[in-house]
């Protein structure tokens, strides 16, 4: 008989002594790598979802509330702001801003958010489409690939939303519906998740009677930002107060129907509303650092800059995952005892047989390499069980993450840091059996059988 099948007898000899080995050593690699997984997806929807975004504008409230409904979509927006107190932001000739992004949060449509917006939110996630075409004219949708799945929505289908984040049959609109034109390629990022329109729909779907007349170009918008200037007169200075022009869908009117006339620009209509607006600087100078200062002590909105506020989440959750990290590795200290009390125990009963098996040729070597051998398939069979339940509860956390937030998790996955795992408790295994083991190798054979 090879080492292996005797070593696996052993271990079988005692199996309630082994279950409880297996048992702790799979709850602490099932909770190490639980740990592994929850934290690499959550890190990688966060990294995407930054897209490259410096700093988003809100009404006043949290500002993590704020990065939070306008960049990962799952919390509520803080509240509206008007567009004409963003105008300086929406100017295609600012030389301080590279991108600027309205979004009009607060629809829904079974539970998947319509998110009011231009087509440069495309560009920033860096979204391509799979079939049909981007939104060009009011109530017409965008579906991101999961929303689109799920709901299954398909090119030319239509559908009402409800006011809300909640699917509740009593505050779905009326008047005209959504018709879908497009869906878009997966990206992994949370705009795979929502339904996206123009933000002049949401206005439609709001008022039943129509977005109104646009307001005339030149007084209106000089009226704007008069007003804002008188806010926070700093950043509009140095901003300069230039002539407004659409930098929001340029690169789709060059798709645009021949001859049908083009949607008019957000900035037309300064009195109506947006949620945030989410902004990409051409650099980062004085200006740019001191852009959310001004904004949050001039004006009656609030600027939060992303990566600060999803650093101050990640101290947040970190004081958990460090608890949750300790309590893994105590598990696995325990089941290292645990794996060496039963073998240490062993011993003294298997003696007599350790003897018997020098007797027959046995050399010290073997019988230490023996006792290694059952540590290290403890180890690996623990190391394996732990895998399954982490993988399996990943998989039921993924389930429970889709239905709350519509974010995709899975369980389906092999991280790097599993593998490094795997030599970790192999590592464990063999120390916690290095002592007996050198015990069975010095094992008197004369004393003992002496002693029968």
């Amino acid at each position: 008989m090879n080492l292996l099948k005797l070593s696996w007898k052993n271990l079988t000899n005692k199996p309630l002594a082994m279950l409880l080995s297996l048992v702790l050593f799979a709850l602490g690699v099932g909770l190490i790598s639980f740990l592994f997984l929850v934290n690499s997806q959550i890190n990688d929807k966060f990294e995407k979802n930054l897209a490259g975004i410096d700093l988003v504008i809100g009404a006043k409230g949290s500002p993590l509330q704020l990065i939070l409904s306008s960049m990962y979509h799952i919390d509520a927006p803080t509240g509206n702001i008007t567009i004409k107190n963003v105008m300086p932001y929406l100017n295609a000739k600012n030389p301080y801003i590279k991108m600027a992004v309205p979004l009009s949060l607060g629809d829904s449509y079974r539970g998947y958010r319509i998110v009011g917006t231009s087509a440069n939110l495309l560009e920033l996630y860096q979204a391509k489409v799979r079939t049909g075409r981007s939104f060009r004219d009011v109530m017409e949708v965008l579906a991101g690939a999961g929303a689109a799945e799920e709901l299954g929505l398909k090119i030319g289908s239509t559908f009402q939303s409800s006011h809300g984040l909640i699917e509740d049959a009593n505050l779905v609109h009326g008047g005209h519906p959504f018709k879908v034109v497009g869906i878009l390629k997966p990206s992994g990022a949370a705009i795979d998740q929502l339904l996206l329109t123009p933000a002049q729909s949401i206005w439609e779907v709001h008022e039943h009677a129509g977005m109104g007349t646009p307001a005339p170009a030149v007084e209106e918008e000089a009226t704007a930002v008069d007003s804002l200037a008188e806010e926070h007169a700093e950043a509009t200075k140095q901003m300069g107060t230039m002539a407004l022009t659409n930098q929001e869908d340029d690169h789709l009117n060059e798709d645009h129907e021949h001859g049908k006339p083009q949607m008019q620009s957000i900035i037309n209509y300064p009195d109506k509303e947006i949620t945030s607006l989410l902004l990409q600087f051409n650099g980062h100078n004085i200006m740019t650092l001191n852009l959310q200062r001004m904004i949050n002590q001039n004006t009656k909105m609030q600027a939060a800059t992303p990566a600060i506020e999803i650093t101050r989440l990640y101290s947040l959750m970190g004081v958990g995952q460090d608890a949750l990290s300790w309590l893994a590795f105590i598990i696995m200290a325990v089941s290292g005892l645990s794996i060496f009390i039963s073998l240490y125990s062993s011993l003294s009963e298997r003696r007599y047989e350790l003897a018997l098996m020098r007797t027959m040729g046995a050399s010290p070597g073997k019988l230490f390499a023996m006792i290694i051998l059952e540590g290290l398939l403890l180890a690996t069979l623990g190391y394996g069980l732990g895998l399954l339940i982490s993988h399996f509860g990943m998989e039921l956390l993924a389930g429970e993450m889709k239905a709350a937030y519509r974010y995709t998790f899975t369980g389906l996955t092999f991280l790097p840091e599993e593998l490094y795992l795997l030599f970790g408790a192999l590592g464990l295994g063999f120390i916690a059996a290095v002592i007996p083991a050198i015990q069975a190798r010095n094992t008197d054979i004369s004393k003992t059988l002496a002693e029968g």
